[in-house]
């Protein structure tokens, strides 16, 4: 039979190494849990609204707005129209065009009128977007 030489003890260095390493690994599992369990895997949800009051500059009407993706991917090419009716006809139209809107993104721009908007009505609306 052949002897084994005993096992030297760890230090406490070497605990502390251990724990540390431990502790660090448990928390990068338990992120990616977290992660994989509040995955929405809905396509994007966009929602544009106008921010604030119409500015008027130089003649021309600035309108605010700002869109939001509540949905679960991100949405490329997004595109919004506006436009401006008065007495039911489309006088001016508006277009903006974001690169790209990941979920829980805002993005923020406004549309420049020539007429003034409380004169008439104005829809502002999501045309498009594409999925990555």
């Amino acid at each position: 039979m052949m002897e084994t030489e005993p096992q030297p003890e760890r230090s406490l260095a070497e605990w502390i190494t251990f724990g540390i390493a431990l502790s660090i690994l448990a928390v990068v599992i338990s992120l990616v849990g977290y992660i994989w369990l509040n995955e929405k895997n809905q396509p994007p949800i966009l929602s544009v609204n106008q921010k604030s009051a119409i500015r008027e500059i130089d003649g021309k009407f600035y309108v605010p707005f700002e869109i939001v993706n509540t949905g679960g991917e991100t949405a490329e090419s997004v595109q919004i129209i506006a436009e401006l009716q008065i007495a039911d006809q489309v006088v001016e139209t508006g277009e903006q065009q974001i690169d790209f809107l990941s979920d829980g993104e805002k993005e923020e721009g406004a549309f420049i009128f020539s007429k003034n908007p409380s004169q008439g009505q104005l829809n502002v609306r999501v045309a498009s977007y594409k999925l990555p």
